[in-house]
């Protein structure tokens, strides 16, 4: 038996009662894009399954990120995250459901289903990384789930499933064959059950890749071989704790898990970062994320590929392009569309996106000076457990954007974060968030190991 005794499940997987119990899961929670299993290969990870979010490029196999307008894209080659895992033995099984284009907090905004979370399908899975979290909750069998985090796609669905979920420093793993959002925020993480998971598929998936020049050539560590730390400094961000709708069970399960540091004799402050706070994170989130998507999505205009009409019905291109957008992109999408448009015109531009530029750049200075005095930095993962799906869709623009405040501020300072299970809140997971400088995703797995 291999791989940390089949990433700690202590047995061999049987593929055909993967794939058999992977399709009735699917079946009870709507978690799939598409089930398709790929070939037996040959590698250290010994066929251990894998699955990936819908916005990541699979040879063959459906990418259609959760929108109509690419319903029927299937794309000719794999992602280099895909192809790492598959050379390095991994074993592909299929396609998860997410938020369209990364568009939301809860995979509501989902052309084709709403995926239900696996502890009360009455929940939402979280977003935009949803499916990809929920499925590793779901499953009995381990495995690694590849998700997509822009402004906290990854943590958010760990915490609201229960499972461990780490995001890398932006550069760290290649964007190659990743439908973009935004592309100076996207970093694409690994979900998983434990904490090994979530090291192993990282290690696999990081480093330098020539299709990406954004990647960075950085020595990647053997993230899987994890080791207990001592006397670390911690801070937490005391805007966290004063964060306007964060749950009383959320708090008292962080609380605890700042007790349970301290009984280990590491050093626990409170640290002020002024500009984490909802007033200054989120607009300037929101402001450079939706401006650099409404250029991606440019393309999205039924010529190259994905959703199309016949343009012999159409008087004009200008004509065609709006009916197949108008009909393509979901409620969200157009929303976003039309603010980054907004932002990014003349006379706007510096009102907005070059201040919200600005804005990101004091955030990196301070995380900066915070981890020139502090090993990591911790806080809850989301303020919140898991909202029913009908409050989730009763809930207005502004308060959804608003549930991003704790992961924000770390996502556009490019910085690795894990979020990993620390109790429960009325029988749904609460997540515990820890962050470290660039290239400190070695660091950050030390200290969630060391917490387990």
């Amino acid at each position: 038996m291999t791989v940390e005794k089949v990433v700690e499940g202590e047995k061999e997987i049987d593929s055909k009662k993967f794939l058999e119990e992977l399709k009735n899961v699917n079946e009870e929670y709507n978690l799939m894009r598409e089930i398709k299993r790929g070939e037996q290969n040959q590698g250290e990870l010994d066929n251990i399954p894998f699955v990936a979010k819908d916005a990541i490029c699979t040879e063959g196999v459906t990418t259609s990120a959760g929108s109509k307008i690419l319903e029927n894209y299937r794309p000719v080659f794999d992602a280099t995250v895909v192809e790492r895992l598959k050379q390095s033995g991994a074993q592909f099984f299929g396609k998860t459901e997410q938020d369209e284009f990364g568009f939301g907090t809860f995979s509501t905004n989902n052309a084709f289903t709403t995926p239900k979370n696996p502890h009360d399908k009455e929940r939402v899975v979280g977003g935009s990384s949803g499916g990809a979290g929920a499925i590793v909750a779901a499953m009995d069998r381990p495995l690694i789930s590849l998700g997509e985090s822009t402004g906290g796609s990854i943590t958010n669905p760990a915490s609201y499933n229960g499972v461990v979920g780490i995001t890398p420093t932006y550069g760290r793993v290649s964007r190659y064959g990743l439908v973009d959002y935004a592309n100076s925020l996207d970093k694409i993480g690994v979900l998983a059950k434990n904490i090994y998971g979530a090291a192993k598929g990282l290690e696999i998936i990081a480093g330098h890749d020539e299709n990406d020049q954004t990647t960075s050539r950085e020595k990647v560590q053997k993230y899987s071989d994890l080791e207990e730390k001592e006397d670390l400094k911690i801070g937490v961000p005391k805007q966290y704790l004063e964060l306007e709708g964060l749950e009383e069970g959320v708090k008292e399960n962080f609380e605890k898990s700042l007790e349970k540091f301290e009984e280990m004799s590491h050093e626990v402050e409170e640290i002020d970062m002024p500009l984490l706070s909802a007033d200054y994170a989120v607009p300037s989130y929101y402001v450079l994320a939706m401006a650099e998507a409404s250029t991606n999505l440019a393309k999205m205009s039924g010529i190259r590929y994905g959703f199309e009409m016949d343009p012999e019905d159409f008087e004009d291109f200008n004509e065609y392009f709006s009916e197949v957008r108008s009909e393509g992109f979901g409620e969200e999408a157009k929303r976003r569309i039309l603010l980054g448009t907004y932002t990014r015109q003349a006379g706007y531009r510096d009102q907005y996106y070059i201040k919200a530029a600005e804005v990101r750049q004091k955030i990196i200075n301070q995380y900066k000076e915070a981890f020139e005095e502090y090993d990591v930095l911790v806080s809850p993962s989301m303020p919140n457990i898991a909202p029913k799906i009908e409050e989730a869709k009763d809930m207005n623009p502004a308060e959804i954007y608003a549930m991003d405040t704790l992961t924000v501020g770390p996502n556009l300072a490019g910085l690795p974060m894990i979020s990993v299970p620390n109790g429960k809140s009325n029988g749904m997971p609460t997540g515990l968030h820890i962050v470290g400088d660039h290239f400190e995703e070695k660091k950050i797995l030390d200290v969630a190991y060391t917490y387990r």
